[in-house]
């Protein structure tokens, strides 16, 4: 499979897309005025302890506490590695309000959310992630020989007994790291935490103790491998400080970084932009004739599938299992395109053999493998829906790049101008009997006011008897077709 990162660098915007074999899986957008706070430390201020909850809100400086559960208090997981066993400690024996106390982001503020708060605190580095209050060794999960586990294990304890506390995990990039390569990491993340440590000393609480690298060199540490053919930068200046940076830590994947200096925009070449826009919309065409309708909400995402046009070549039960292939390698790259994240519920078109069923879900599954978040999928439930979790960190793409509708408020629909004006009519009625007036004035959109003065006419003449006032009509054209006034005169 032929991979590629290609990285677009503007003043105040970076965008970063992870293309697979010519197609466009994943879209990475980080802005100067709106930075993701994932693997920020914060020296914050418990203001509120919830023993309900088993929860605390911590004041770290943004505009919205921050929630801290008292399992991550304790420990919680890092790249793969399982949680312990240790019962949760009651929050009250853990936190008071008034306390300061290091925390850092493990998930950014989504909705009308905070941010979540771990007292775990994590540094990554290439190939190792520090845990500086943890004396232990963890291995990725995605490293599945046993004989690599081993010798990266044996590596690391060898090197920790030259230092003093805190524990280490192994990344999956560490796979086939060299003894050197691993011990360079660990000074390195040992000076990282002492410079960190010092300037926590002297911390105001709602400041910002640690900053985890901006996104360009991010990628480079966290996707650049060998199965990555290249990573094209159009910012020389970007280019440089990633050259850089693989100089230092992968100087082996040096070569594999290029600067891009052509007059058309980079993401324009491979149709970047237009995955975006596409990437925005609630239907997804497949290629077949069939189509997708997502739907993203606070609570969970949807994803429908339909046969639309695609009629088949030979029965129905065959067109049906053919689109929900093709539906279920669609749906697995779109969650990783417009990063959708938590509960996940699929329905797919109805199938009535068992082993079309495994043979989707075998397909689901085996699209879900590539993807860098934690996914869990149950089996077609009663129903025929199949519902599934994916691990969220970040805002989805939809959240970065839109807002509510100011019309419809995030209903995704309005008022017909014919309820609009059943509303007028009433609110006359009402206002009519409240106020001593000669006459009334509607205040309405173009829409509203040409419906009222010609299908709804003989209405209005009827009300204007029952009440014994004249009714009058001024068009506003900044409201929106629900917005009204009802104004005594």
């Amino acid at each position: 499979m032929s991979e590629e990162i290609l990285i677009n660098v503007t003043p105040r915007e970076t965008r970063v897309a992870l293309v697979e074999n010519g197609v466009l899986q994943e879209v990475y957008i980080e802005r100067a005025r709106r930075r993701g706070l994932v693997g920020k430390i914060y020296r914050g201020k418990v203001c509120r302890v919830l023993p309900g909850m088993q929860a605390a809100f911590v004041d770290i400086g943004l505009e919205r506490a921050a929630f801290l559960h008292a399992s991550d208090v304790m420990s919680r997981t890092v790249d793969g590695e399982a949680e312990n066993d240790a019962p949760v400690v009651d929050i009250t024996q853990l936190l008071r309000e008034g306390q300061d106390i290091s925390v850092q982001v493990i998930k950014d503020p989504m909705g009308t959310k905070g941010a979540r708060l771990t007292t775990q605190i994590t540094i990554p580095s290439r190939y190792l992630v520090f845990i500086p209050k943890v004396a232990t060794v963890g291995i990725s999960q995605k490293i599945e020989s046993e004989q690599e586990r081993v010798r990266l294990r044996d590596i690391i304890q060898l090197f920790m007994t030259d230092q003093e506390g805190g524990g280490y995990i192994a990344r999956t990039a560490a796979e086939g790291a060299s003894a050197d390569a691993l011990r360079a990491d660990m000074l390195f993340l040992r000076k990282l935490w002492q410079s960190v440590t010092e300037t926590e000393a002297l911390a105001e609480p709602g400041t910002v103790i640690y900053d985890d690298l901006p996104l360009t060199i991010r990628v480079m540490r966290d996707m650049l491998d060998s199965q990555i053919e290249r990573v094209r930068i159009d910012s020389r200046e970007s280019y440089q400080r990633a050259q850089a940076f693989c100089n230092r830590f992968m100087p082996e994947l040096e070569t594999q970084v290029e600067y891009y200096p052509g007059e058309r925009p980079i993401f324009d070449i491979y149709g970047i932009e237009d995955e975006i826009q596409k990437a925005l919309e609630r239907k997804v065409q497949l290629k077949s004739g069939g189509y997708l309708v997502i739907d993203q909400t606070e609570a969970m995402t949807t994803a429908d599938v339909n046969t639309g046009g695609y009629v088949g070549n030979r029965n129905l039960e065959e067109t049906i299992f053919k689109t929900n292939l093709e539906a279920a390698q669609a749906i697995a790259r779109q969650l990783r395109l417009r990063n959708l994240g938590g509960i996940i519920i699929i329905d797919f078109i109805d199938m009535s053999d068992p082993e079309h069923k495994r043979q989707v879900l075998r397909a689901l599954q085996k699209c879900l493998d590539n993807d860098h978040a934690r996914t869990q999928i149950t089996e077609v439930s009663s129903l025929g829906l199949v519902e599934m979790t994916r691990k969220r960190t970040r805002e989805s793409l939809e959240h970065v790049m839109c807002e509510t509708c100011p019309t419809c408020g995030g209903r995704a629909s309005l008022k017909t101008a014919e309820t609009t004006c059943y509303e007028i009519f009433r609110e006359i009625l009402r206002e009519s009997r409240q106020f001593d007036t000669q006459q009334l004035l509607v205040l309405a959109s173009q829409e509203v006011v040409d419906l009222l003065l010609d299908e709804e006419s003989a209405s209005l003449v009827e009300l204007e008897a029952f009440i014994g006032k004249p009714i009058k009509f001024q068009v506003e054209s900044l409201y929106t077709q629900e917005q009204y006034d009802v104004v005594p005169l």
